[in-house]
């Protein structure tokens, strides 16, 4: 396996570029089997579950043009299959979004459950019900969700709780369903927004994307369409909470900065200095010492789950002890154990951590445990005196657009040490 090795203590200055969402590149791929026409999507991030999402489309017999790293084009005009494997999705959760789809467009679906998640419980029990409610037939067998439908129908759902993925997946289907469907208690991500306005430019009526009731028309086909893919908000906080740590200035260009201001808040509560402009953030740390502050996760617009563990980081070098609270996965602290061999002093009491600082963090080998504990030990090798080796950044590169090309541009003293050298 890859590692990356960092010697920390280097000021970073510069700029760096966001790459498109991960998790709107995905649900848009997915998007293009609800079509026998070509799909083309701009500013797909390079990052390894897009080429899963990738693999598992050609797996459905889609056609795949990759035009460059950022472009793609996409054809589900004959597919020859209806499966969606267990090889492929266990590797990545987001591969169950092709079960909308595929039932809405061909009346049948076979998807292998994803099964565990490091962070916690993930399931998608709440994806079946809606579907069912809008008439598909499923059975759970041999660990696989077998659905079918004469023809899915419109109808009024309320998720029990929000979902990210139940809502694109319902979404997706729902377009190709007869009559109206309503929503209710749906996710509000900006991603969700991003699928909505694909499916939109694809031919969909939709309304209410980003609030808790979408409302969907269902038509009786979608066609073509080029979308380019909303900037990745959590690669953006990530960078930011780098320059945080140890920036001198960084300018963080083609980002969405209204898509962050639960973070912005916290960044400046620190004491970091950020600038947001209508495409991009300029933050300045150093400029005085970091201050303690409570953070506690919450679903979009509140402070992403996805955001705390690089922040945890961001508060082990902050003057007093400060507070965080995890209300969304109910296993994501296991970065703190590592983040303990660097020296950090955490205390963790459930979902709740708290964080006593400064620590003075030194360099270590540590092991990287899910796609955001791998960010956090990055940023943590940022900021430790000395050499840090973490081991598998596959999980790393799930996510992450070549982080480690980005952060030397920016003045970190960074390589990959490749599994074979």
């Amino acid at each position: 396996m890859d590692k990356l090795r960092i010697e920390g203590g280097r000021r970073l200055k510069g700029r760096v570029t966001i790459g498109g969402a991960k998790n709107a590149a995905l649900p848009a791929m997915a998007a293009s089997l609800l079509t026998d026409e070509s799909l083309t999507l701009d500013g797909m991030p390079d990052v390894w579950d897009v080429g899963t999402m990738r693999r598992l489309l050609l797996h459905l017999g889609a056609s795949v043009s990759q035009h460059s790293l950022s472009d793609v084009t996409l054809s589900g005009a004959s597919l020859k299959s209806h499966e969606a494997p267990y090889k492929l999705v266990k590797t990545m959760r987001a591969s169950v979004l092709v079960l909308g789809p595929l039932l809405a467009r061909y009346g049948r679906a076979r998807v292998s459950l994803p099964g565990g998640c490091a962070i916690g419980a993930r399931p998608i029990d709440q994806h079946i019900r809606a579907l069912e409610q809008l008439g598909a037939k499923i059975e759970l067998a041999h660990g696989f969700v077998n659905a079918e439908t004469d023809g899915l129908k419109g109808a009024s759902i309320r998720f029990g709780r929000q979902t990210v993925g139940g809502t694109e997946n319902v979404m997706m289907a729902a377009c190709l369903a007869r009559g109206e469907t309503v929503l209710d208690n749906c996710a509000r991500e900006p991603e969700i927004v991003d699928l909505a306005a694909l499916l939109t430019s694809m031919g969909a009526h939709i309304e209410g994307a980003g609030t808790s009731r979408i409302r969907i028309h269902g038509v009786e086909r979608l066609t073509g369409a080029h979308h380019e893919i909303v900037a990745d908000r959590i690669e953006t906080a990530t960078y930011a909470v780098a320059g945080a740590l140890v920036g001198d200035e960084i300018e963080i260009d083609h980002c969405r900065p209204e898509h962050l201001e639960p973070l912005i808040d916290i960044l400046r509560k620190t004491g970091t200095e950020v600038v947001s402009l209508p495409q991009s953030l300029i933050v300045r740390g150093g400029t005085r010492p970091i201050e303690c502050v409570d953070i506690e996760t919450a679903p979009y617009p509140g402070l992403a789950t996805d955001m705390q563990a690089q922040l945890m980081v961001l508060l082990t070098q902050a003057v007093g002890t400060s507070k965080v609270h995890e209300t969304i996965f109910e296993n994501r602290f296991m970065h703190v154990a590592e983040l303990g061999r660097m020296g950090a002093s955490i205390e963790l009491d459930g979902s709740r951590a708290l964080v006593y600082g400064p620590s003075a963090l030194t360099g270590a080998e540590v092991m990287a445990t899910d796609l955001r504990a791998s960010a956090s030990l990055v940023l943590a090798g940022l900021v430790a005196t000395g050499r840090t080796t973490i081991d598998r950044i596959y999980h790393l590169d799930r996510g992450y657009e070549h982080i480690e090309e980005k952060l030397e541009a920016l003045g970190a003293s960074i390589e990959r040490l490749v599994a074979n050298d």
